[in-house]
């Protein structure tokens, strides 16, 4: 054992200081030979934001679309809630469900020529009214009047 107590604090300071730049060099990101310093040229950045950009988002396709025109205090629009609601979810990507409440939403009434609701409006991909119903509208009817306008949604 040493007899120098100052002799040992050194070494061991040393040793900490050894172990603790090791680790460093362990947490270092690798940069392909460039030196952390060359991310503050604006070129690098450049070329790794560029690199690390996100793919664009493929286009949507548009969809055939259900619009009920409705009220949310109206009897039969309520009935209707839970038919939509079951058509948007097992349908999902096949076709988009929408409801306007025209009570809260006038505008649209007039726009869509709403004078009775519910009121159920089948358009195809394009945008084009297929189909108009008044009244409340059965589930089952609903899928059968797609396959009647020929879109097969399974």
């Amino acid at each position: 054992m040493n007899k120098n107590p100052k002799f040992s604090l050194a070494a061991a300071l040393l040793v900490i200081f050894g172990i603790a730049l090791a680790i460093a060099q362990t947490k270092r990101p690798v940069t392909n030979g460039a030196c952390c310093a060359s991310l503050t040229d604006p070129a690098m950045l450049t070329s790794v934001v560029t690199t690390n950009a996100p793919a664009t988002p493929p286009e949507k396709k548009p969809l055939p679309k259900l619009l009920d025109l409705g009220a949310g205090k109206c009897i039969p629009c309520k009935m209707m809630a839970p038919i939509l609601e079951e058509l948007k979810k097992e349908y999902a990507g096949k076709l988009e469900v929408e409801f306007i409440d025209v009570w809260k939403n006038p505008d649209a009434a007039k726009q869509y020529g709403i004078e009775i609701i519910p009121t159920q409006i089948f358009f195809d991909a394009g945008g084009k009214e297929l189909f108009r119903h008044v009244g409340f509208f059965a589930k089952e009817d609903i899928l059968a009047k797609w396959k009647e306008l020929g879109v097969e949604l399974k």
